[in-house]
């Protein structure tokens, strides 16, 4: 980070709007399309577990959890993360994701997964996952498909289809 103060803070309801525009501006109508995005829709994400980093007043970051499940195991798919361009490369994506496993692990969560590239979630503690343990109800290099264990062995057995969990959000299906 530079000197500019950054603050992180809980996701409140009256954010969407601004986040939606965020999304819009980096990822384009392409979003919809992607195998995670799919299973995000179906389900609201997190709002105690979602984040965005402001600058003063600007919202310059967002990032989001949503539970899922991945067979019969309880875990977080996490994204999407995003920064505003003038914004990247400060630090702030990993100020966020820092925040979001620590509060995801002190509220007893024990895995993340996401879609994405390993040398830049490798920094937060993700890793690749065996070839074909778990996977995405659409197309995924496996190679993107990443975990984190917020306690240790928390990946051991895992495998399944990640979908999401209406059983952890109390909503019917």
């Amino acid at each position: 980070m530079t000197d500019l103060s950054l603050t992180i803070l809980t996701e409140k309801p009256e954010d969407a709007a601004a986040i939606e525009r965020l999304h819009e501006r980096t990822f384009g109508p392409g979003r919809y399309a992607r195998t995670a995005y799919r299973i995000r829709e179906k389900l609201a994400h997190r709002l105690d577990l979602s984040y965005t980093a402001r600058i003063g007043t600007l919202l310059v970051g967002s990032v989001r959890l949503t539970s899922v499940r991945i067979g019969d195991t309880p875990a977080l798919l996490l994204g999407p993360l995003t920064i505003e361009p003038p914004f990247r490369d400060r630090g702030i994506a990993k100020a966020m994701m820092e925040r979001a496993l620590k509060d995801a692990k002190a509220r007893g969560h024990k895995l993340v997964v996401l879609v994405g590239d390993e040398p830049y979630y490798a920094r937060v503690g993700f890793k690749r996952v065996p070839n074909g343990a778990i996977t995405m109800p659409g197309p995924v290099d496996p190679a993107r498909m990443l975990a984190a264990e917020l306690t240790e062995g928390a990946l051991s057995g895992v495998s399944g289809v990640v979908r999401p969990d209406w059983d952890a959000t109390g909503y019917n299906r």
